[in-house]
């Protein structure tokens, strides 16, 4: 591997930043009270883990407390520790519900509150709703976009109707794996990638 990358022109200090375990956050997009996204998020986890490609780590927005953006000075110890930890990953999995054909407004918020922290870096998403939330993942993909998220292709979609009992107890169908396999591959792939990009702006 050294050999490689003194022919392709990396030093010893690049090749140490492409060898390091990814960190990659998995996103809770909701933070109404009863909601499932803890379930799906401890689910993603779970298969993730198993893999041992990276560091996984469940962000949950609703521990950093953040204000509305527009009615802050910016002071909330919340905010500072929000950029914190999106600055310290590589890569995300959004976990995302269909509010209304959108995603929830308090992840939308979350979102706005960091710019820099997002760039070049890679997301997966895995959504639910009646329509498997597709649609608010569409309006993620937008939004991740103009953030210079690169959004991988696969997307694992949950209905609320097959793989919920009572719309509140996650039990996912088996066939649901395997689009978490691929999701967790491009995801890794395009972090790690996007990675060595980082670093080279860096220089």
């Amino acid at each position: 591997m050294g050999f490689l990358n003194k022919l392709f022109g990396k030093t010893n200090q690049e090749e140490e930043t492409t060898m390091e375990k990814l960190n990659i956050g998995i996103i809770l997009g909701s933070t109404r009270q009863g909601r499932v996204s803890p379930q799906v998020g401890e689910w993603v986890k779970g298969i993730a883990d198993q893999r041992g490609d990276a560091n996984y780590e469940i962000i949950d927005i609703a521990d950093f407390n953040l204000p509305f953006l527009g009615t802050t000075d910016g002071t909330e110890p919340g905010i500072t520790a929000w950029s914190d930890k999106l600055a310290s990953m590589d890569g995300f999995v959004f976990i995302v519900q269909e509010y209304n054909h959108s995603i929830s407004g308090a992840l939308k918020n979350a979102i706005d509150f960091a710019r820099d922290e997002w760039a070049n870096k890679a997301a997966g998403i895995v959504s639910y709703g009646s329509t498997g939330g597709a649609r608010a993942a569409e309006h993620l993909r937008g939004i991740l976009g103009e953030l210079q998220v690169a959004d991988v292709r696969t997307h694992p979609t949950l209905s609320m109707f097959t793989d919920f009992e009572n719309f509140s107890e996650f039990k996912p169908q088996d066939l649901h794996q395997d689009n978490m396999k691929m999701m967790l591959d491009q995801v890794n792939a395009w972090s790690g990638a996007l990675k060595t990009l980082r670093f080279a702006f860096s220089l």
